[in-house]
């Protein structure tokens, strides 16, 4: 029982094709309480179970939210990498939606370092001091920049771990799931029928394949994020 009415319902699940999962031949069987049917050689997702288990994550991110929690959205597929982007900015959550760095958060001292190289190339750049440098060595710092850019963009802001690690594609991300569990921080994982929801935190059980199916997730999230974020400022 949710605390909280975050307006999922069953209709606008199926219209955002949330319950397409994969060929029955690439299924995880431990998925096996969150299948209602076959169809067309495809296992579908129990609707019931997914509206249940996002009203709960919406409830779990809403309250770490109204306690200033931070948190980080991961989804490197090249279909949701905009959607991450975008679902961050309007949450003012950390992001990782190009490439995820092996070591990004266990080996948290060697980020930091590159965190630090990144933001004083960034302090060089726009206060010209990087213009000022051999047209060889602006060239080298340069291209470290776009390196740094790419991969640590979306957690620049980022001083410390993580509270909440939001995965949207389990089966990608799971070097991420892996580094996450290894050092005890909860995460919430889309599910889908290839997955394995015991790794997760609180699994969603949902099609990850779908830039609407993902908008539509993320949507959810980032809503009961912000309300989160606006409560607190309300009741301080």
């Amino acid at each position: 029982m949710t605390r909280r009415y975050w307006n999922i319902n069953l209709e606008e699940l199926m219209e955002a094709g949330v319950h397409f999962g994969h060929h029955i031949k690439k299924w995880n069987p431990k998925m096996a309480p969150y299948i209602s049917a076959k169809r067309k050689e495809r296992h579908i997702t129990n609707l019931i179970k997914t509206a249940r288990f996002l009203s709960e994550a919406c409830d779990l991110v809403f309250d770490a939210a109204s306690r200033g929690k931070q948190f980080l959205i991961v989804g490197t597929n090249k279909k949701a990498s905009d959607l991450v982007f975008r679902a961050a900015i309007r949450a003012r959550c950390h992001y990782v939606n190009k490439k995820w760095l092996g070591g990004m958060l266990t080996n948290w001292s060697t980020t930091e370092t590159s965190l630090q190289k990144f933001r004083d190339l960034r302090t060089k750049q726009k206060t010209g001091r990087l213009n000022r440098l051999p047209k060889r060595d602006v060239a080298i710092l340069k291209r470290q920049l776009s390196h740094l850019q790419r991969n640590l963009g979306g957690i620049k802001y980022m001083t410390k771990l993580p509270d909440i690690v939001i995965i949207l594609d389990q089966h990608k991300e799971y070097t991420a799931l892996q580094e996450c569990i290894t050092l005890g921080i909860p995460t919430i994982c889309l599910v889908d029928t290839n997955c394995n929801p015991n790794l997760a935190d609180l699994p969603i059980p949902a099609n990850d394949d779908s830039i609407s199916s993902l908008r539509f997730i993320l949507n959810k999230l980032v809503f009961a994020i912000r309300e989160g974020r606006s409560d607190s400022i309300r009741n301080p």
